[in-house]
């Protein structure tokens, strides 16, 4: 069992702040309000009732006043004076779900860490050398480089590390990168070619025009000529691609 501490607590939702929110108060056959309790190695039944001791049936007399718990504006407050309530909120399964304690240190520690992870992800973006911003741009964008500015191109880097701080981090450690990098390289420079509704992949080399693979229906076509080109099959493919890279 919890201990409840008795100080003044306030509760926020986590599905958005309508004006009034009823949350469910006592088990029902439709809706369980249950707890497993595992001294007792047994479910029990929640129930609020304002004049009880208790937020558990089976410790609540027979005189029980049902009282609604009404979320105003996304919120509910809970004085100290309302120990039983506390503790209901406590062991309501929707709790952690629907709704949660508001913990003001623990939201500032939140935050900070995500303003941390915040610069340094802009931290590494401005780092980077244009053959790395073209990598990225490539991989994360599916684009040229060649045909976009300098600006444009570290414009959208410095974007995508403050929007989404940790998939770019995440993506500036990927080992799979510079090879997907490679892979759309070889595309923009035309080595390879996809035909028939992007549903075949074709060598276009000045030796090579076969066929390299077809795309099963759903499949990335770039992720397929990776996992071809990464295998004991592709190898020799790899190097001939390689090859007819522009110096």
């Amino acid at each position: 069992m919890a201990t409840i501490v008795s100080v003044n607590k306030v509760y926020k939702l986590t599905i958005g702040s309508p004006l009034s929110y009823s949350l469910a108060s006592r088990n029902h056959p439709r809706f369980p309000l249950m707890w497993f309790d595992e001294k007792k190695n047994q479910n029990r039944a929640l129930r609020y009732a304002m004049n009880q001791k208790s937020p558990f049936e089976d410790e609540q007399d027979g005189n029980v006043v049902i009282e609604p718990i009404m979320f105003e504006d996304g919120f509910l407050s809970v004085p100290r004076t309302n120990p039983v309530l506390q503790e209901f909120l406590h062991y309501h399964p929707l709790n952690g779900r629907i709704f949660v304690e508001v913990d003001d240190e623990k939201d500032a520690a939140d935050e900070v860490e995500d303003l941390d992870i915040e610069i340094d992800a802009l931290v590494e973006a401005r780092k980077l050398s244009i053959e790395q911003i073209e990598t990225l741009t490539r991989v994360m964008f599916g684009k040229d480089p060649s045909t976009i500015s300098t600006a444009e191109l570290k414009r959208d880097i410095l974007v995508f590390a403050k929007n989404d701080p940790r998939g770019f981090l995440s993506t500036l450690n990927d080992p799979e990168l510079q090879f997907q990098a490679k892979i759309r390289l070889f595309f923009e420079e035309k080595l390879l070619a996809l035909r028939n509704g992007e549903k075949e992949v074709w060598f276009n080399t000045p030796t090579n025009k076969k066929k390299m693979l077809s795309v099963p229906f759903g499949e990335d076509p770039y992720d397929m000529v990776a996992g071809f080109l990464s295998s004991d099959e592709g190898i020799d493919s790899l190097k001939m691609l390689e090859a007819n890279l522009p110096q």
